[in-house]
């Protein structure tokens, strides 16, 4: 499995409140919320405290030691913006896989995203915890209505801004030749689960193909910032 990321700033925001591990077999994306740079803060905290929870964590069962990474981060991240009124609000998607051999088990809170390409089939793993996600279940919105919603942005749930959060876990079975895309709402809301698809089906090297993403969420206006990891499993 070859590993790479990239983040980038964007066009429009001021700093980049993303952050990101990409040191196998842990693979961790947030993005972070909240004004005076505590989103930077709390996206920093949430990534490094799940590194640093599954690092101490060897041998724990994946799913269950991931979802105890990401509580610990919540409850680390809440008490700052309790404590500290720079914070106060503050908050983080997350979404974290770790590989154990082909197998690669997520855990998952907010609208970043864990894509899995094998052959034709591109498919979002993950689920959003956000309001338009809710609406489009309801079928009160299509999801292209969902791209262009005045409240697209708003999450239903998140690491840090409750005392307790629900994290979604889930595991799947990689083959040769599958790509997993981890990242945040930055591409996603400029770039078409098709666009995106497209690219990742291209045969450049993992690198060339972020830079790629990258450069059609900025060519799309770049309004946030743009984080991705892109695991690939050699040759089919």
């Amino acid at each position: 499995m070859q590993a790479h990321a990239l983040s980038d700033i964007g066009k429009v925001r001021e700093t980049n409140e993303d952050s990101f591990v990409c040191r196998p077999p842990l693979f961790v994306v947030a993005d972070g919320m909240g004004g005076h740079m505590a989103g930077e803060v709390a996206s920093r905290m949430a990534v490094e405290t799940v590194g640093n929870a599954v690092a101490a964590g060897d041998g724990a069962e994946p799913q269950a030691l991931l979802t105890q990474a990401i509580t610990q981060a919540n409850q680390l991240i809440f008490r700052m913006s309790q404590d500290n009124s720079a914070c106060a609000g503050m908050g983080t998607t997350v979404t974290a896989a770790l590989a154990v051999g082909m197998r690669l088990y997520w855990g998952h809170v907010g609208d970043s995203r864990l894509y899995l390409l094998r052959g034709d089939t591109f498919a979002q793993i993950t689920e959003d915890h956000s309001l338009v996600s809710e609406l489009v279940k309801k079928g009160s919105i299509t999801a292209s209505e969902a791209l262009l919603h005045p409240h697209r942005n708003i999450l239903t749930r998140a690491v840090g801004t409750a005392d307790q959060v629900r994290v979604d876990t889930g595991s799947l079975d990689l083959a040769a030749g599958d790509k997993v895309l981890i990242c945040t709402d930055g591409l996603t809301n400029m770039v078409s689960d098709g666009d995106i698809a497209a690219i990742l089906r291209r045969d450049d090297a993992g690198t060339a193909l972020l830079a790629m993403l990258v450069a059609r969420a900025n060519d799309a206006g770049g309004l946030d910032n743009i984080t991705a990891i892109l695991l690939s499993c050699g040759a089919a």
